[in-house]
């Protein structure tokens, strides 16, 4: 149940305009946040507008935030229109993870059970709170479960061939 290479990752967001030069402020979700100039192509969706593969985009940390220079985008009614554009790439632009490892892509969709053997759904997505890791799990009518992610306390086994990912996690929870 590995993520396909073909497989289109969100990593960031243009969520401003920088200058008049066409410029744009982003949000990186790579880690560390300047790695998303590693991976291009990008492919940036404004909406129901479509998308556009841009390759040759450049940038660099701004403040606490990243700017970034899209080839094609020449001043600020252009870098305008891409507000809330969502930035994404292939999978196959990711190195391939150490044995061990894997991406949070790499997670989504999994089967997500407790010690015990109860079901509690599906990994729906992960986020991170700065302290730690967190996995949304979402099972039967809609339920969603935040737990941990933090390896050996509560997350016991993480099969990512096998679809299964095992939590010490009380159902009550």
């Amino acid at each position: 149940m590995a993520a396909h290479d073909d497989t289109r990752l969100l990593i960031g967001k243009i969520v401003g305009v920088f200058g008049v030069e066409g410029w744009v402020k982003i949000e990186s979700f790579a880690e560390p946040r300047s790695r998303i100039f590693k991976y291009q192509p990008w492919f940036v969706t404004v909406g129901q507008r479509g998308e556009r593969e841009v390759v040759g985009a450049e940038g660099h940390a701004q403040g606490k935030g990243m700017v970034a220079r899209l080839p094609g985008v020449s001043d600020r009614d252009a870098a305008a229109a891409l507000l809330g554009a969502e930035i994404h790439i292939l999978r196959s632009a990711l190195p391939k993870p150490k044995n061990g490892e894997y991406y949070w892509a790499d997670l989504e969709g999994l089967g997500v059970g407790n010690v015990e053997g109860i079901d509690f759904g599906r990994v729906s997505h992960l986020f991170s709170t700065g302290a730690n890791d967190v996995m949304v799990v979402t099972g039967e009518q809609g339920r969603e479960r935040l737990i941990p992610f933090i390896t050996g306390q509560f997350v016991r086994e993480v099969d990512v061939d096998g679809g299964r990912i095992v939590v010490d996690w009380d159902p009550e929870f």
